[in-house]
């Protein structure tokens, strides 16, 4: 790895070979094929050279810490999720002069409060962003109950469906990620409980919580129990296994991949207090005392650009930041994709919710809580609240030695730590 870093012209410290380069350390698009792709699109809209360089998440946070403390700064632009930037916050510039000028872009008003991470000023320019979507086979149409906008599904809509495909399909054709890699985790932290609770964290345990876990509870009797296994939905969509299921917009792209006038994609259901989403938000900001700070200010504006935008969706799945028509050769896929992404975060009552931020390593743990609830309550039949307490408690120890603040859509206050009410 370090030959082919060096012929980026990088090493993993983020040294920049050549004057005029700009060095772009990112946590995105680490696998060889999808740094390729979008090393491709930095070469032929940005009108820069560019060394792009992908590390992980803990490389990143060490290399950004360190450079800047010692005053010795080799990097000039850097990419990651809003998890990966804000606890970075005092190591980068302010960059509202930037967020002004590139105002005419369209980005939404939710992502631009994200990248002043709790304080005053812009910390980060909005990059790409994805989501989650459920992803609907048009067969499981006839089940859809009278009256109901599929579109603008409510949770009670959500579990009448579920019931009734269940039983005109002889067998439950709903379905999660609930597999031993899959992601069922996020749908309870970034919309199960947001929706009904209005937080994440805060609301763990209250009443409202209890609902929103009963009612996981009547849901999971009318999915598919093979989603125990199921790490990725597009796999069983494709096969008719299941005909409507919720996951990352990743790992549902395949399912309509050569027919996707069979399929459809919508927003998650709304609940009592809004409809909760998960936002997956990347942004570039710049360290400070960077170098090339007037290509690396051009490189942000370049990748702000529509165009760019529009092809990194093409590329690499990520969706636009920026308020662009998406050109109609897009795959169908991500042309389905695209349209309920804008839906759902646009929709009235939207609720954004944000994977934890600067939990770092302990997110395995934070995670792990919330599917514990799951195999408790759904699969084992435990009471719900005593089984909320239990693992309330188990989660404020983690966040109690984290000492971090709370993330969206529980109040983000710096200088407060996050913990379970």
């Amino acid at each position: 790895m370090p030959f082919l870093s060096a012929c980026a012209g990088f090493d993993t410290s983020g040294a920049v070979a050549g004057e005029g380069t700009v060095g772009f350390l990112s946590t995105q698009f680490t696998p060889v094929e999808e740094k390729q792709r979008y090393e491709a699109v930095l070469k032929k809209f940005l009108k820069v050279p560019v060394a792009y360089n992908p590390v992980d998440a803990g490389v990143f946070a060490s290399t950004v810490r360190s450079q800047v403390d010692s005053g010795n700064v080799s990097l000039s632009l850097l990419g990651g999720l809003h998890g990966d930037l804000a606890p970075l916050a005092d190591s980068l510039e302010d960059v509202d002069s930037l967020v002004r000028d590139l105002a005419g872009r369209g980005f939404s008003k939710e992502v631009l409060e994200l990248t002043k991470v709790g304080g005053e000023t812009s910390k980060y320019v909005p990059w790409m962003q994805a989501t989650y979507l459920v992803a609907i086979n048009k067969k499981a149409l006839e089940w859809l109950p009278s009256g109901v906008d599929v579109n603008d599904l409510s949770y009670e809509d959500f579990l009448a469906w579920a019931k009734a495909a269940k039983q005109g399909a002889g067998r439950p054709v709903f379905g999660l990620p609930a597999g031993p890699k899959g992601l069922h985790h996020r749908f309870y932290q970034g919309f199960l409980l947001p929706s009904f609770t209005g937080g994440q964290i805060t609301t763990f345990r209250s009443p409202d919580a209890v609902a929103a876990w009963d009612y996981m509870r009547e849901l999971w009797d009318n999915m598919s129990p093979a989603s125990t296994n199921y790490d990725a939905m597009q796999e069983p969509l494709a096969r008719g296994e299941v005909l409507v299921a919720w996951d990352h917009v990743a790992r549902l792209v395949g399912a309509p991949a050569s027919k996707p006038e069979d399929w459809l994609m919508v927003p998650a259901p709304r609940g009592p207090k809004g409809r909760g989403y998960m936002l997956i938000v990347a942004g570039v900001a710049m360290p400070k005392g960077g170098r090339e700070r007037a290509r690396a200010e051009q490189a942000i504006r370049g990748l702000s650009e529509p165009v760019t935008q529009t092809e990194t969706l093409r590329s690499n799945a990520f969706f636009p930041v920026v308020q662009t028509e998406l050109p109609p050769d897009l795959a169908g896929a991500i042309a389905l994709e695209a349209a309920a992404v804008r839906l759902q975060q646009r929709s009235p009552g939207a609720i954004l919710a944000l994977p934890p931020v600067g939990i770092g390593k302990k997110d395995g743990e934070v995670s792990q809580i919330f599917k514990n609830c799951f195999q408790e309550i759904c699969l084992n039949g435990s009471p719900v609240q005593s089984t909320l307490d239990r693992q309330a408690s188990q989660l404020n120890t983690i966040l109690q030695a984290l000492d971090v603040p709370c993330w969206a859509p529980d109040p983000v206050s710096p200088g407060t730590k996050c913990e379970v009410a």
